[in-house]
């Protein structure tokens, strides 16, 4: 894969399939097989309307939910196949009807149209041609956005997609952040869960669900490098704080404790916020260039003109901290980065005092939102001390009645092991959603604009019995795609 296409969601390709109309339900059934076409959806009253086919209307007297829908290869029984119960068959067969009621006819040929991604096109094809149809590339039509599908190729990105599809689909046109946001999560986490023997368990927990161990998190083992590179981070940090389950001085300290310089912390940790907004708002501003052209990217205030307004307040901050004459330079880059974006807003508002006052209020916002974004990554150092204060509490606990001696030993061996239990669970809670937290609010927030709809494919479980009798129970090769 080239690196400018690791970098965008998967290509897609408006395609329509066609059929003859006595070979539909065969060529439906290859697409199913292909399980890389999402089929446009369009609703109807009559009888060939979704949910209202024979099979629809069977498998809502069963009153049963099928765990999966299983498709027929062959047209199967319907009477059979109710009375055997087999509304897994029924569901699979109820998503046919449902496709083929949504098909436009004229004459003998049948045609629905959906979404491909575009290497996937050729095989595709080559497919249903076997069963008399075809699958025909399209123009996309204007105002219609083609379906998100984020690359997942490699064990760390894949590991990394939940991430952003737990915030939402990404909008088509849009940069892919998976990576990025992957990374910076991890960083972020590593500094807040700063131990490097906390950082070790939680390296070993990712390698073993690399090797599939516990078996019961089977379905997590996708995730093991973002679990193994949270805790890489946290053993880097851990190693520059000199915190090794706690202060326990196994590790010297390489760059600063914690406890005894909180300053210098929490100056590096704003410092690396700001750092991670630049990285947002240039995101952001290809982003809406990608969107929506130049115009779009010079006034947004996630643009180059909200992009402009914080590099001004970093200016004037900056000069103000170090006394340096960069105060009014800020000032000036700040005030052209205030009127680009109002001229944005004032072009949405309209005009007159209503308008007037709604621009006011969005360019005030945008100002406090940026200061407060900046200020919001002090938390990194923030809970990073909590992290250092818990582990010094317990060491020095344990310390304490290791020094009485005899049974006070053991009490304290029970303290250490108890204590850095409870500090590894809750800060492992509290920096995983403060991480998440920062990531959304103030980092997303200023990449994304609006939200995409996801690529959907229509996949159910194949069957190629199609009867009550003889067909399997359970799985195949595909699962249903919801």
């Amino acid at each position: 894969m080239r690196r400018p296409e690791a970098m965008i969601p998967v290509r897609m390709r408006r395609v329509a399939i066609v059929a003859p109309r006595d070979a539909l339900r065969d060529t439906l059934v290859r697409v199913a097989e292909a399980g890389c076409v999402d089929i446009d959806h369009t609703e109807g009253g009559g009888p060939g309307a979704p949910g209202q086919g024979s099979a629809a209307h069977r498998l809502r007297r069963s009153r049963v939910e099928p765990a999966h829908a299983v498709l027929s290869v062959r047209t199967p029984d319907l009477d059979a196949l109710e009375r055997a119960g087999r509304t897994d068959l029924l569901a699979g067969e109820a998503q046919l009807e449902e496709r083929q009621a949504s098909a436009v006819r004229r004459g003998d040929v049948a045609a629905l149209a959906g979404w491909c991604p575009a290497d996937d096109v050729p095989a595709t094809a080559r497919r249903l041609a076997a069963s008399g149809g075809a699958l025909v590339p399209l123009r996309a039509p204007r105002g219609v956005e083609p379906p998100t599908l984020l690359r997942e190729a490699g064990a760390v990105r894949r590991s990394f997609v939940p991430l952003v599809r737990t915030y939402g689909t990404v909008p088509y046109p849009d940069l892919d952040p998976t990576m990025p946001a992957g990374i910076a999560y991890v960083v972020m986490f590593g500094v807040m869960f700063g131990d490097a023997g906390h950082g070790a368990l939680l390296l070993l927990a990712g390698i073993a669900l690399r090797l599939g161990h516990p078996r019961r998190a089977a379905s997590l083992r996708p995730l093991w490098p973002f679990v193994a590179g949270a805790g890489l981070t946290s053993c880097l940090a851990g190693a520059a704080y000199g915190e090794f389950f706690g202060p326990t001085g196994v590790l010297p300290v390489l760059w600063l404790n914690p406890l005894q310089d909180p300053l210098r912390l929490i100056v590096t940790a704003i410092g690396f916020g700001a750092l991670l907004l630049a990285l947002a708002y240039a995101a952001g501003i290809a982003n809406r260039w990608r969107e929506g052209g130049p115009g779009n990217a010079l006034f947004a205030l996630s643009g180059i003109a909200g992009a402009m307004l914080y590099l001004g307040l970093a200016v004037m901050g900056g000069g103000v901290w170090l006394g340096r004459p960069a105060v009014l330079a800020g000032a000036v880059i700040a005030g052209a980065g205030l009127l680009l974006a109002g001229s944005g807003l004032s072009a949405v508002a309209g005009g007159g005092a209503g308008g007037a006052v709604q621009v006011g209020i969005r360019l005030f916002d945008g100002v406090l939102r940026i200061g407060s974004n900046v200020i919001s990554f002090a938390r990194l150092a923030a809970f990073g001390l909590t992290h250092a204060a818990l582990g010094s509490i317990v060491w020095r606990g344990t310390t304490a009645l290791a020094d009485r001696g005899g049974a006070a030993v053991l009490a304290a061996a029970v303290l250490f092991v108890v204590g850095n239990a409870l500090a590894f669970a809750l800060e492992a809670l509290v920096a995983g959603v403060q991480a998440l937290r920062l990531e959304f609010y103030e980092l997303f927030s200023r990449v994304f604009e609006d939200q995409g709809r996801p690529f959907r494919p229509w996949r159910p479980v194949l069957d190629g019995q199609g009867n009550a009798a003889n067909a399997p129970r359970g799985g195949a090769a595909y699962e249903e795609a919801m």
